[in-house]
């Protein structure tokens, strides 16, 4: 199996992807037949090739290790932070940068308080790293 370079950009990963990865950071290594049960509880009825598929598709893509062991277990290589900073730094140039985004977060109902307790935190230790620079 090809190692992923540490400066090579993992590759964009579809949103069927992104819950099949959800479901590996979860349960951590899972055979086929796991894989098929948990992405039917997670969406409802899911084709086992659908599946089969998308998990091959990942291991094509470096995000999933296919075990030689029979049967063959799947099993995440990439981090969630590995995807998603990636994602979100597609997201602030899409949207403009970060202002917009964070603005539409801090209005957004689904936020918690204890989200915006911990985005406060954040924010707080990006200027206290600013500072220093």
């Amino acid at each position: 199996m090809l190692k992923r370079k540490k400066h090579e950009r993992p590759q964009r990963l579809s949103a069927g992807d992104m819950t099949l990865m959800q479901m590996l950071w979860q349960r951590g290594a899972v055979s086929l037949s796991e894989a098929h049960r948990a992405m039917c509880e997670l969406q409802g009825d899911v084709g086992y090739t659908t599946v089969q598929t998308r998990l091959d598709r990942l291991v094509a893509k470096q995000a999933v290790r296919k075990s030689a062991e029979r049967p063959a277990r799947y099993d995440a290589v990439l981090k969630p932070e590995e995807v998603s900073r990636p994602m979100m730094s597609l997201l602030l140039e899409r949207v403009s940068g970060a202002v917009p985004l964070v603005a539409h977060l801090v209005n957004d109902p689904s936020v918690s308080a204890a989200d915006l307790k911990e985005m406060r935190r954040l924010i707080q230790e990006a200027e206290k790293n600013q500072a220093r620079k």
